[in-house]
């Protein structure tokens, strides 16, 4: 049984969500010009992409690709390209950097201390994510309340980090269900990555990503080996908490 046979249930509200969602989009579009869209390809984010696409706003979308995706993430970037209305920039890591982390620390760094696996996403991830949010006033993420406890307040427009960089996060499907999500790929044919049909619901690096059993938190396999409060990468930990974390 596929993502789609488990989890596609619109919500009662899913109609109102979802006009919500493309006025905010819209707006976005209009009001916080230049952005970009943020995507790791993950069901949400498919879902904001298709959707950017179909109100043909001119929003490009960015993918970081970390030198460390899934080979299903791979071919689902591949394909988002060449099917894309919207520009489909990647971003990897500098390579020497990368490198350079790995001769000193190991390819499974990330396994020995939180520290550590922090190093690597800082060079994977944020110092990439950093050139690619340069000059933007706004990026669009795919969170939603609903991803964990640490996610339980996302607005849909956040500009708790304004002081510090001047960008506004957009979360335009911060009050969807898992059930919203897939009724929305369901019923508009959006492609997803086939790691979700093998219970990955949330999908990062190889390394860092498994699927998880019946029960367990929807992020549960993201960084497994590690305590519930340090599950971050950093793309989405608020400043404060970024010196508190350091």
């Amino acid at each position: 049984m596929g993502a789609i046979d488990l989890h596609a249930r619109a919500s009662a509200g899913y109609e109102a969500k979802l006009a919500q969602t493309q006025n905010l989009l819209v707006q976005a579009a209009a009001e916080f010009a230049p952005l970009k869209q943020a995507s790791s390809l993950g069901a949400e984010d498919v879902v904001i992409t298709h959707l950017v696409n179909a109100l043909e706003l001119p929003i490009p979308v960015f993918v970081l690709e970390t030198g460390a995706l899934h080979s299903e993430t791979l071919q689902l970037l591949e394909r988002t390209q060449a099917t894309s209305r919207a520009p489909v920039e990647v971003y990897r890591p500098v390579q020497e950097a990368v490198v350079q982390f790995v001769t000193r620390e190991g390819r499974e760094a990330m396994y020995r201390s939180i520290a550590l696996r922090k190093a690597c996403c800082q060079v994977r991830k944020l110092e990439p994510l950093e050139r690619a949010l340069a000059g933007q006033r706004a990026w669009i993420t795919g969170l939603r309340r609903e991803q964990s406890n640490a996610r339980a307040e996302v607005p849909q427009i956040d500009v708790s980090d304004v002081p510090k960089n001047g960008r506004v996060k957009i979360n335009p499907l911060a009050d969807w269900t898992w059930g919203d999500v897939w009724h929305y790929i369901a019923t508009n044919g959006v492609d997803y990555n086939p790691l979700h049909d093998q219970f990955f619901p949330s999908i990062g690096c190889a390394p860092c990503t498994r699927a998880i059993s019946l029960g367990e938190d929807f992020r549960a396999g993201r960084w497994w080996w590690e305590d519930e409060s340090a599950k971050e990468c950093g793309l989405h930990v608020k400043n404060d908490e970024r010196q508190v974390a350091a």
